[in-house]
């Protein structure tokens, strides 16, 4: 029997570490292909490191690399020199950002809405700026930039992350105030998609895509809207491939994706999330399912052997979309079927049926007892103020329990 290693590096959350850790208690051996795993999750803390130090893990799931530099360089350690398999990959999140992720798939000819990039309002410091800027700095007109893209418009840090700086301009005026107020961030404009009929926000989870209604203008705890079927099959498909597409080509496997669906339009705004958001307060109902899938993928991956891939090999996506004998739809198909590649999707839908067939059955008794509430209560307290617990407590155990019931009956929460 081979026993794997995964490693939690962690910041604040301890409501999703504690699912997922009692999901893989339960879940003990498995099989798979003639041989028996066992899963042994551990907390992985922060301290000096020796770069030639052999690490324990198997896999690491990474939370706070995107902001905290100390995990992120150990886990560039462990990926570079041990073959360590990281769900996201450290180099292309630090390297590739919000800009370079706009660029990569406009480039695949995805519907993004119309972006500019423009300079800092107040540039970064440094003593060759100033001679840089006189000579080569071009002056600009921030209200024409503003009408070629289109008001209203968004205004949105090119490295941002959860709603960082986000700002929405209806004109000139507007837009003048808000650059005058973004200080040293270097900032895209971009186009607001009218009139458009749903926003969607789909979490992936290695080949697992769960694609739920999302409203951005209710409070945090209401986002994500408890809805079904409020896509046809055509678009639901179109929203699943894009953030396949996204995630297979800058080889990423916890991430999360922002679409506008409007007629048959689907345009993606947001797919660079380094840390997506399964906050239990967030995901409610859909919580049992992303630990479910954070679990079945990670025992997929040690499993199956698969190996990390840190580099991006662009050239087999540019090759088809830059075909100008095929259609969107067809490039489409293309690119999901490298995506599904990727993902070993045959393999994977196996093991699935296989081996993790008994995880959601583990999930709803979890899921249902009193272990769970404690958490449930436990993290409503680390979340809301004093006066406002009894209230969300019985909010979210009303979400859960209504999971519960669907989860028994085999609803399948699809959108």
């Amino acid at each position: 029997m081979r026993t794997h290693c995964l490693g939690l590096v962690l910041g604040a959350e301890d409501d999703w570490p504690r699912a997922f850790e009692a999901l893989t208690s339960r879940l003990g051996e498995f099989e798979w292909r003639g041989e028996r795993h066992v899963l042994d999750v551990n907390r992985v803390t922060y301290e000096p490191f020796d770069l030639r130090y052999k690490p324990r893990y198997a896999l690491v799931l990474d939370r706070v690399g995107w902001w905290y530099l100390l995990p992120r360089e150990w886990l560039k350690k462990v990926a570079l020199m041990d073959d360590v398999y990281l769900l996201n990959n450290p180099f292309t999140f630090q390297a590739m950002e919000k800009h370079s992720a706009y660029c990569a798939m406009m480039r695949l000819g995805l519907k993004v809405p119309e972006t500019w990039l423009i300079p800092h309002k107040q540039p970064p410091w440094n003593e060759r700026f100033p001679t840089t800027a006189a000579r080569y700095n071009q002056a600009f007109d921030l209200a024409e930039v503003g009408e070629r893209v289109g008001f209203p418009l968004f205004l949105k840090p090119f490295d941002g992350g959860q709603w960082r700086g986000v700002v929405r301009a209806k004109n000139a005026e507007e837009l003048r105030r808000r650059y005058d107020e973004s200080g040293e961030q270097l900032m895209h404009v971009q186009a607001a998609i009218h009139g458009f009929d749903v926003f969607a926000r789909s979490l992936s989870i290695g080949a697992e895509t769960m694609v739920m209604f999302f409203d951005p203008d209710k409070p945090i705890h209401d986002r994500y809207q408890v809805r079904h079927n409020f896509l046809n099959a055509e678009q639901g498909d179109e929203v699943v491939t894009i953030s396949k597409v996204v995630n297979a080509f800058f080889r990423w496997e916890f991430n999360s994706c922002e679409s506008l669906i409007r007629g048959d339009d689907v345009c993606p705004i947001d797919y660079a999330n380094a840390s997506p958001d399964v906050a239990l307060t967030s995901l409610h109902y859909y919580f049992p399912w992303a630990m479910c899938a954070l679990v079945r993928w990670c025992a997929f991956c040690v499993a199956q052997g698969r190996r990390m891939r840190i580099d991006v090999d662009s050239r087999p996506w540019f090759e088809i979309g830059d075909r100008e004998d095929l259609s969107y739809e067809e490039k489409l198909r293309e690119y999901r079927r490298l995506a599904d590649e990727h993902f070993d999707a045959d393999a994977y839908a196996e093991f699935r049926a296989g081996p993790m067939a008994h995880v959601d059955e583990y999930a709803h008794e979890w899921f249902t007892s009193d272990d769970f509430d404690r958490v449930l209560v436990e993290t409503v307290r680390a979340t809301f103020p004093a006066h406002e617990h009894e209230q969300f407590v019985a909010h979210y155990r009303g979400l859960l329990r209504s999971w519960a019931d669907d989860a028994a009956t085999s609803r399948s929460p699809a959108p």
